[in-house]
This record gives structure tokens, C-alpha cells and sequence, in this order.
């Protein structure tokens, strides 16, 4: 079976439709920053350097320096897909991170986003 093409295709160009979903519903890209940073492990340098080297999905998520335990509690449903059933380890990975954006853009608080 074909890998599926979100897979090669670079973090920082869907980076700015994070940042922007976010920012229409009055949140910033400093709390898509974190929320990235929460559910890799990333320090912000980290982050950037990432966008800036055009790193693709797979090797974002293979290479992120500790994934956070708890995102195993994000539950829902993105893209018509339950995130909590999606058996292929990245394609789940992205789809944390989607719906992590999508609780930003509906106004969850970042506690509730986080976990805490």
C-alpha cells in the first residue's frame, strides 16, 4: 500500500494554515506553537529549524524528541476519522496535531488543549 502523500509532504507548508485557522478565531501562532511543541517535544529553535529545513510530516513525527504521553487522551474526530482509531502510527500523530489546531480555533482553553 502507497504511504499516503500528507506523509512527504513538509510541515512548514501547512504550518501557515495552522497559524492562520488559529489566528481567525483570535488565538495566536505562539499557542500553535506550543501545542506543537507539547505534543513533540520540540524546543521552539527546534521548531523552527524544522519549518526552515522544509522537514516533511514522517520525519517530523519520527525524529520529534518525546512525544507526549498524554496525548493518547485526544479523542475525536477529525476528517471523519475517530484520531483514537487510527492505527497507522504517523497518520495518527497528524491527526492529533489537527485536532489539537481545532480545539485551539474553537476556543478550548490551553489547559483543556494540553491536557493539564
Amino acid at each position: 500500500m502507497a504511504k499516503h502523500h500528507i506523509y512527504t509532504m513538509s510541515v512548514a507548508r501547512v504550518y501557515p494554515y495552522y497559524v492562520t485557522k488559529a489566528e481567525k478565531k483570535g488565538r495566536t501562532k505562539t499557542e500553535v506553537d506550543e501545542i506543537i511543541r507539547w505534543l513533540t517535544g520540540y524546543s521552539q529553535e527546534e521548531l523552527e529549524a524544522q519549518l526552515e529545513k522544509q522537514t516533511d510530516f514522517e520525519t517530523f513525527f519520527a525524529g520529534a524528541p518525546q512525544l507526549n504521553p498524554l496525548r493518547a487522551l485526544i479523542k475525536g474526530v477529525v476528517c471523519g476519522v475517530r484520531v483514537e482509531d487510527i492505527e497507522e502510527q504517523t497518520m495518527q500523530e497528524i491527526r492529533y496535531l489537527d485536532k489539537l489546531i481545532d480545539e485551539l480555533a474553537k476556543g478550548k482553553s490551553m489547559d483543556k488543549i494540553l491536557r493539564k
